[in-house]
């Protein structure tokens, strides 16, 4: 009823900025960015990678309103790199993580093609490596199908 339009929850506007910075006065070499269109999922990525970081001192992210599509990210460095710099550095390697995720994800499924597979059966053995066949379902059928 009160929630926007969903499209309004991901669509910049014309003139909206993605990310704005304000630089913090009263800690050293810390920023809030605030991170317009985004939620959680990418809070949560950016936090977690840039702590993974050597130079990040302290990251944080928080979602003010569940209802307002943006979240704020704060970050401190130890002074060898700025707060942005940083960020875009974790914005980086969370792009190579996510692309070597996809490679996998997809060698994998290619896998079951050449292995000879059919409905999640290896062909060769009769075998199911994930127990979707058979056993406790009785039916053979997927774990959905008893829904």
């Amino acid at each position: 009823m009160n929630a926007p339009a969903r499209h309004e929850s991901y669509v910049l506007d014309d003139g909206e900025k993605a990310v704005e910075v304000i630089e913090d006065t009263k800690i050293p070499n810390a920023a809030t960015i605030k991170i317009v269109k985004q939620d959680h999922t990418l809070g949560n990525m950016l936090r977690a990678q840039l702590l993974a970081m050597p130079q990040v001192l302290f990251a944080g992210y928080k979602v003010p309103h569940p209802l307002h599509p943006y979240f704020i990210i704060k970050i401190q460095t130890d002074g060898t790199v700025t707060p942005q710099k940083i960020l875009e550095q974790a914005c980086t390697k969370l792009i190579g993580t996510m692309s070597s995720l996809e490679t996998k994800f997809k060698r994998e499924f290619s896998y079951k093609d050449v292995e000879g597979t059919a409905g999640g059966v290896t062909a060769a053995t009769g075998e199911d490596p994930y127990g979707t066949t058979g056993g406790a379902w009785g039916r053979g059928g997927d774990y959905l199908d008893i829904i």
